[in-house]
């Protein structure tokens, strides 16, 4: 089952038959066709498996999470796949990340949902744990959903990566995140995340070593 879910969510990528001056990949999802530029010289700004496997679940639960004017944050955005989709899917969306990858972040964003989404998507710069009081104020920031796809990986941020998921979640944010498996570092971030949230597996997909987690804040998860 798992290597057939893989395969149908890998399926919603293709490549431009033609060779371009732009490197970009193209995506089905949300009944879009959704082209991605990247640059290769950058982390955040390739789209990674992680990505396409949160977007898969929006769209194919999209009656159990209902995005249709609901308040939506990405951290760690990188090209916006995530933002873009759940923008298309009805969501008011904020996409963010670090300024260097804030324009083609823009660019991806906009090219896809212009005259395509309910509510135009904003791109803004976060960078963990860096002035979130003054740039997203607890009083009147409120989101329903963070949203975030493969954030952990072999990076100096992780504190500061808690205290972001920390600083942005109320009591009634749901976290959607796909995490992918790779180092003992890494993975134990997810037992430090359990100490201020109540974590569920949604889906766990072997053949890629990624799993997708809900989270809310303590004793808040709904049965």
């Amino acid at each position: 089952k798992d290597e057939q879910i893989v395969a149908e969510i890998m399926r919603r990528r293709f490549f431009p038959a033609l060779i371009t001056h732009k490197t970009w990949e193209g995506f089905h999802f949300a009944g879009h066709e959704i082209r991605i530029t990247e640059a290769t010289d950058c982390y955040g700004a390739v789209v990674w498996p992680s990505a396409l496997v949160l977007c898969y679940f929006l769209e194919t639960n999209s009656k159990q999470y209902n995005l249709v004017d609901k308040n939506v944050i990405e951290i760690g955005a990188g090209t916006g796949l995530v933002s873009i989709v759940a923008s298309l899917l009805g969501a008011l969306v904020t996409a963010t990340d670090l300024p260097e990858l804030l324009g083609n972040l823009q660019h991806n964003v906009l090219q896809n949902t212009k005259l395509k989404s309910k509510h135009k998507p904003c791109v803004r710069e976060l960078s963990w744990g860096i002035d979130l009081e003054k740039n997203f104020p607890r009083s009147s920031c409120h989101f329903d959903y963070i949203m975030a796809a493969d954030v952990v990986y072999h990076h100096p941020f992780l504190d500061e990566l808690l205290l972001t998921f920390d600083h942005l979640c109320k009591n009634d944010t749901i976290i959607l995140w796909a995490m992918k498996y790779r180092l003992k570092q890494e993975n134990q971030f997810v037992e430090r995340f359990q100490t201020l949230f109540d974590l569920e597996l949604v889906s766990s997909f072997p053949s890629l070593n990624i799993a997708l987690y809900k989270a809310m804040r303590k004793g808040r998860m709904k049965t």
